[in-house]
């Protein structure tokens, strides 16, 4: 019996401490992020997925919106190891970056970056002060990490709060950000596949998604996929779609293929193309488009 009453106790000690619950992912089918920002007056801004791509054999998710636009930020999610990567493209270098490690325990440190945010791009090491499991706005308990700058960083001299599910309450990008409606700003709602997940009503009346409400994402998911490889790339589940067009990263077309007779799988030839960075945009009789950036050596 005095066995039994201890590992009971090991347990409760668990759940008490945010420790014993099952991972929630932080990225889902689709997802989007209201960010606030009241300096002179409340700004909020809308960041999302928007597609999938696979680079060099592995899935991302494009983010877009917000300074995202430029569709060249690229996150993946490690579900097994609870991490989250960036993968970022810019015209003379290529940026990745481990985001987030939820696998982290009370007492661990993490390096920070930020890249591409108003933050340091290097911020340097966080010590993980405390983890709380806190119900959101979904009625659900979410994991709560919260960071302070190890002694010795010169680069961050604020607190970074981290919601599993969810991501930063500062920038999505930025996992060391401090969130601060005043300053830089911070997260004021998050979405799953159209249903609100996180909310902060301190400077916005109300939560609600501006991409997709919960009843059009049904409708919205296509499930097109795209696979590439040396001699092109393949597209399955594609009998809905009516032509695929290939861009390079300058916005040229450079190559067209229509499917007038609804095929089931459709291939596109890459190997003449030069080597670089392309995007190739399926539209369907629906009016949906997906959009699928590759690079050609």
């Amino acid at each position: 019996m005095k066995t039994k009453l201890v590992i009971v106790a090991l347990i409760l000690l668990g759940i008490l401490n945010g420790t014993a619950q099952d991972y929630v992912p932080m990225l889902d089918t689709l997802n989007e992020w209201k960010f606030t920002t009241c300096n002179s007056g409340c700004i909020t801004d809308t960041y999302y997925t928007n597609g999938d791509t696979i680079v060099d054999g592995t899935n991302y998710k494009v983010l877009d919106g917000f300074h995202y636009i430029s569709r060249t930020f690229l996150i993946r999610e490690d579900v097994s190891e609870k991490k989250v990567y960036i993968k970022i493209f810019l015209p003379n270098r290529e940026i990745n970056h481990l985001l987030y490690d939820f696998s982290l325990e009370v007492g661990d440190s993490f390096e920070m970056f930020n890249p591409i945010t108003p933050f340091p791009d290097e911020g340097g090491m966080f010590d993980l002060v405390s983890i709380e499991s806190l119900p959101l706005a979904d009625g659900n308990a979410y994991r709560h990490f919260y960071f302070s700058p190890s002694a010795g960083n010169t680069a961050s001299t604020q607190d970074a709060v981290w919601v599993e599910g969810v991501g930063s309450l500062s920038i999505v990008t930025a996992p060391g950000g401090h969130p601060d409606i005043n300053d830089v700003g911070h997260l004021s709602c998050s979405f799953k596949n159209g249903e609100r997940i996180y909310e902060n009503l301190e400077s916005i009346t109300e939560c609600t998604p501006s991409i997709l409400s919960a009843q059009e994402v049904s409708e919205a998911v296509w499930n097109v996929q795209f696979y590439s490889d040396e001699g092109g790339v393949r597209i399955t589940n594609a009998s809905e779609i009516q032509n695929v067009t290939v861009f390079s990263s300058t916005g040229s077309k450079v190559s067209e293929v229509s499917n007038q007779s609804n095929e089931s799988e459709l291939s596109v030839a890459t190997n003449t193309l030069s080597p670089g960075l392309y995007i190739l945009k399926a539209n369907d009789v629906k009016g949906r488009v997906k959009n699928f950036k590759f690079i050609a050596n």
